[in-house]
């Protein structure tokens, strides 16, 4: 195993909906939120606020995709129950992986949203395994 990446897939059906910065927004939070998986998250009573640590030896995930070219790949799935199942079976193998949901303030009339899932980084091979059928967003 020596390729990495990260994979979000976003909703097709909220393409035409949704205003092209809130796109963007919503796949830069599932980015992040993946990659936060990887971190260890901790409260630092001294200064009273979260505290992240990232450490990682070299040539494992992390070091590949951090200071490699980080690959990342956007893909989309039909609609929403697509999205559940995807994220359910990515979460089952162990994947580090963030599920977004809108807040829906300033879109979809105040109802909370689920818009895309991000994956990863990961091993790219397993990654596939999930979403080689997909197609680029």
């Amino acid at each position: 195993m020596s390729e990495v990446k990260q994979v979000i897939v976003f909703r097709h059906d909220l393409l035409k909906s949704l205003r092209k910065g809130k796109i963007a927004a919503q796949v830069a939070h599932a980015s992040l939120g993946a990659l936060l998986k990887h971190s260890d998250r901790y409260w630092d009573e001294e200064i009273n606020h979260y505290r992240i640590n990232f450490t990682f030896p070299k040539d494992s995930i992390l070091d590949k995709w951090l200071n490699g070219i980080f690959t990342k790949i956007c893909l989309y799935v039909e609609d929403e129950k697509e999205l559940l199942e995807l994220h359910k079976k990515i979460e089952a193998a162990g994947i580090p992986c963030a599920l977004i949901t809108d807040a829906g303030n300033t879109e979809f009339h105040g109802v909370p949203t689920v818009t895309c899932l991000g994956i990863g980084p990961w091993w790219s091979e397993y990654i596939d395994e999930f979403t080689k059928d997909l197609k680029l967003f």
